[in-house]
């Protein structure tokens, strides 16, 4: 009996010029897992770039070679003039108007995402894995002092397990926190940076670990026990989500009317976790592979099989550290009022004002240990988007009911749309 042929999706939001880089070593690992050569499975590559966030151009990832490219099913790449063809279909379609037509699919992260996600359901993809492009088919573990590396088959385990799941969901290593290694000091005592953590707190981010990752110098390194297992687990509801994260993530697209949006508050991140407040009813499940997370672009050359024997600590006397450092807090500290207003609506104004006095304490205290005043711009980024809140929430139930029209709009689609020409 002939297998049933499989349409997978690789969906990858970039905007690093490493792209094309990165895609080769993911096609060769295909290669080495058997996937490639596999006639029932047709590979599909998705491509939404960001050309201003490092001055790149075009051919920094349409330019994929010859041999490659002839292993693809169908390629897209989705830049400015893609999705602004779009939003005019959402206006075509009677689905949106001038003031909401960019919700869906306007600028951020979820954005990014997003149009991947329509791109893939309005060709007809079965399966669709985002992966980020600064995470790599590696795993790193360590035995005392030593680094012991692997290669992972991502791809392969997600399409083990995504047929019985609406969502499956790998694990992550490497530099995945932002927060640099540092000495705790009598101007900046353990306990102070505990609290600020707490302000900060999310569904990723809390103390226990981090904790752990600042004894490891700012790496988080692969559990062996996951590894030896194998185990897929049934991720549990917690506080009204199921974690999952935005990369080494799959989606099963056959049933669309299953398949919920991306979204962020304006500015924030979080795409991944607002996704997760949605997923009571879907079946979501904990995968045994990993990717490698290279948070601080300073591991490129593993993509060349070159394998460090140790992980250097996160240095936080560099300026570029300190500057990601600050700028994931202010996307932290941006996206918990939402988070907060949904997962735990009769505490939150509890809350948000139990946070405001963490970062009161602890904001002089962290400014003064890192020479810089820029920390005190994250209580204003908290008062500021608390305020907003239930503008934010309108803003992600509006989302929601618009993609829901969507698809049921590309189950039917009209017979003929007009085309407007936004190439100038």
């Amino acid at each position: 009996m002939k297998k049933e042929t499989i349409n997978v999706g690789i969906g990858f939001a970039t905007g690093r010029k490493q792209f094309l880089h990165l895609l080769k070593s993911y096609f060769l690992n295909w290669q080495e897992s058997g996937l490639i050569g596999d006639e029932n499975i047709k590979i599909n590559l998705f491509v939404a770039y960001d050309l201003k966030y490092r001055g790149t151009k075009k051919a920094d990832y349409t330019a994929i070679p010859g041999a490659i490219s002839a292993l693809i099913e169908n390629t897209f790449f989705i830049g400015s003039r893609e999705i602004a063809q779009v939003q005019y279909e959402l206006k075509q379609y009677g689905i949106a108007g001038e003031e909401n037509a960019d919700l869906l699919f306007g600028k951020g992260y979820a954005a990014q995402r997003n149009i991947i996600l329509y791109y893939a359901i309005k060709n007809n993809i079965d399966y669709l894995l985002f992966l980020d492009d600064d995470e790599y088919p590696v795993v790193v573990t360590r035995n005392k002092n030593v680094a012991l590396w692997s290669g992972q088959h991502v791809l392969t385990k997600h399409l083990e397990n995504i047929a019985a799941a609406d969502i499956t969901c790998g694990y992550h290593c490497g530099y995945i926190s932002p927060i640099p290694a540092f000495e705790f000091t009598p101007e900046l005592p353990e306990a102070a940076f505990q609290q600020f953590i707490g302000a900060l707190s999310n569904d990723i981010l809390n103390w226990e670990n981090m904790k752990k990752v600042l004894q490891n110098g700012g790496v988080t390194y692969a559990d062996t026990d996951i590894l030896i297992a194998e185990e897929v687990l049934s991720e549990p509801e917690i506080q009204h989500t199921k974690f999952i994260s935005g990369s080494n993530l799959c989606l099963n697209l056959k049933d669309p009317s299953r398949v919920f949006p991306f979204y962020n508050p304006p500015g924030a991140r979080g795409e991944d976790t607002f996704l997760s407040t949605c997923l009571s009813q879907r079946e979501v499940l904990r995968v045994p592979c990993y990717t490698f997370h290279d948070g601080f672009s300073a591991y490129k050359h593993l993509l060349s099989g070159v394998l460090p024997r140790q992980l250097k600590p996160v240095d936080a006397a560099s300026e570029s550290v300190l500057r990601r450092f600050y700028a994931a807090c202010v996307g932290w500290i941006r996206y918990k009022p939402l988070l907060l207003y949904i997962t735990d609506r009769g505490h939150y104004q509890e809350r948000i004002k139990t946070t405001e006095e963490q970062l009161k304490q602890t904001l002089p205290m962290i400014c003064d240990y890192f020479d810089t005043k820029s920390f005190m711009k994250i209580l204003p980024e908290l008062r500021k988007y608390a305020a907003n809140v239930e503008k934010h929430y309108a803003a992600f139930e509006e989302s929601k009911t618009l993609w829901a029209k969507l698809m049921e709009v590309l189950q039917d689609p009209p017979s003929s749309l007009e085309y407007q020409d936004l190439s100038h």
